[in-house]
């Protein structure tokens, strides 16, 4: 039996004010820096060899579980854990 997998979307609003539909990849948590991350692509922007930029913000979730708010990165070993992340999703889905 297989799974589907749930496609989540946020609406990102960038420093011109335009607003980009993007897709959530993974989220999770930090016991560490105290925070959750979000990890996502904006829909749509993959180059002419499938490639998409990935972008990662530590979030806060509203109270009634919809919209939260993003918030840059702050520190290099924020950064570093990040990618730790990315590293391991990356090796479970070559794993797969």
């Amino acid at each position: 039996m297989e799974e589907e997998l749930e496609q989540r979307h946020i609406t990102i609003v960038d420093d011109e004010g335009n607003e980009q539909l993007c897709e959530v990849l993974h989220t999770f948590d930090s016991e560490e820096f105290g925070k959750s991350y979000v990890i996502y692509s904006v829909i749509g922007s993959e180059d002419e060899d499938g490639v998409v930029e990935i972008y990662a913000s530590s979030f806060v979730p509203s109270e009634d579980g919809t919209d939260g708010e993003l918030s840059p990165i702050e520190t290099e070993e924020e950064w570093d854990f990040i990618e730790s992340v990315i590293e391991e999703l990356d090796e479970d889905i070559e794993a797969e």
